[in-house]
């Protein structure tokens, strides 16, 4: 099984960066030893903000074109979304959106597993909410979705592991979805 896990943010201290790095070991780990999971970086994918006079004048940024291609590549997608301001990151959403003139869906049927978190005790719960909501339309197959809060209270960074025992098995329970 081939897993492509990225955190919807482009922050270089990101939490969700974090999270979803551990949930990629952890899936490799203890639920399906043989995956293997790509943990891509979303600054790796900037490009200017999408228009629709944009892509009139110059065409779908090669990084759009990458980002869809490796979804393709995969069987499975593991996304920890930040949240800002109550919703995506500025940094997804246009790698979203102009992934999405290529193609609406694009997930491409992929099965996903979808994880937030934050430093307080909403957990990103509004943008996984919305996220998890808008996902079919968008050709994914959500599996399993887990929203942890105040990450500094459930997630030891300095051994780079949930230190909450239930918080653990919930998301054990989430990637074993992927089986």
């Amino acid at each position: 099984m081939k897993v492509l896990a990225l955190a919807a943010s482009n922050s270089s201290q990101s939490i969700n960066k974090q999270l979803v790095s551990y949930a990629g070991e952890l899936l490799t780990s203890k639920i399906i030893p043989n995956a293997e999971v790509e943990l891509i970086d979303l600054n790796d994918f900037e490009m200017p903000l999408f228009s629709a006079d944009r892509e009139s004048a110059s065409g779908i940024p090669q990084q759009a074109q990458a980002f869809y291609d490796k979804i393709g590549r995969v069987d499975a997608v593991i996304i920890s979304y930040a949240e800002h301001n109550g919703s995506y990151t500025a940094a997804f959403k246009n790698l979203f959106d102009w992934t999405s003139r290529i193609d609406a869906k694009v997930y491409q049927g992929k099965a996903m597993i979808m994880l937030a978190t934050s430093p307080g005790p909403g957990g990103a719960s509004n943008v996984l909410a919305a996220a998890k909501g808008s996902a079919p339309y968008f050709g994914a197959e959500v599996k399993a979705d887990l929203s942890i809060a105040s990450f500094f209270d459930n997630f030891d960074v300095e051994k780079g592991q949930l230190r909450n025992a239930e918080i653990q098995t919930q998301l054990e329970e989430a990637l074993a979805t992927l089986k």
